[in-house]
C-alpha cells in the first residue's frame, strides 16, 4: 500500500467488533512505535497494553463513553518527563511532541494491519495514573482505543492545501 493510501485509510474508529487484536498484529504495531523518531533519540515514552478486564475497567473509568467500551484493547501512551529532551534556548520540553509521533506510528501501523484506532486525550489523567499505578514522572498523554472496526471509517473532511500551506 502506498503511504498516501494508508494515510487516507486511517481514521478515528468509535465502534469495534468483539474480535480481539492478535498478538502478531500487536507485536508488529509496537515494533513500529519503537522505531518512531524522537528529539535527540531520547525515546521518552512507555506504552501500557491493556487487555485484562480489570485493567480495561480502570481505563474506562477515566473516560466513560459507551463507544470506548467496545474496543477490545487500549494502549496507554505515557511521556516519561525525566527522560524527555528540553530545548535549552527556551526550556521547551519535547516529550509531548515525541509521544505524538509514536502514537501516529501506532495508528498507521494498526490501519495497515486492518485495525481501527482512536486517539483519546479527554480523559482523567490523575485517575488513570492512580488506577494503573503508573510511576512518578510518567504522564499518561494519550489512550489509543484499538480493535476491528464495526463499520467503515467515515470520509475525512480536511481543509484544502492552500488553506494550510504558505510558500515563502
Amino acid at each position: 500500500m502506498e503511504f498516501k493510501e494508508l494515510v487516507e485509510k486511517r481514521g478515528s474508529v468509535r465502534q469495534y467488533t468483539a474480535e480481539g487484536v492478535s498478538e502478531a498484529a500487536l507485536g508488529y504495531i509496537m515494533e513500529c512505535a519503537r522505531m518512531a523518531p524522537s528529539a535527540v533519540n531520547f525515546q521518552p515514552w512507555h506504552f501500557y497494553v491493556v487487555r485484562s478486564e480489570e485493567a480495561r475497567a480502570a481505563v474506562q473509568q477515566s473516560y466513560d463513553r459507551e463507544w470506548f467500551k467496545t474496543a477490545p484493547l487500549y494502549i496507554v501512551c505515557t511521556v516519561c518527563h525525566d527522560e524527555e529532551w528540553v530545548r535549552q534556548r527556551d526550556g521547551k520540553p519535547h516529550g509531548n511532541i515525541d509521544i505524538a509521533i509514536a502514537v501516529e506510528h501506532i495508528c498507521l501501523a494498526a490501519a495497515e494491519q486492518g485495525l481501527g484506532t482512536c486517539w483519546v486525550c479527554n480523559f482523567d489523567a490523575a485517575m488513570l495514573s492512580g488506577s494503573l499505578g503508573l510511576p512518578a514522572g510518567q504522564e499518561p498523554a494519550v489512550i489509543i482505543a484499538m480493535g476491528h472496526p464495526a463499520a467503515p471509517v467515515a470520509e475525512k473532511k480536511r481543509k484544502n492545501t492552500d488553506e494550510i500551506v504558505t510558500r515563502i
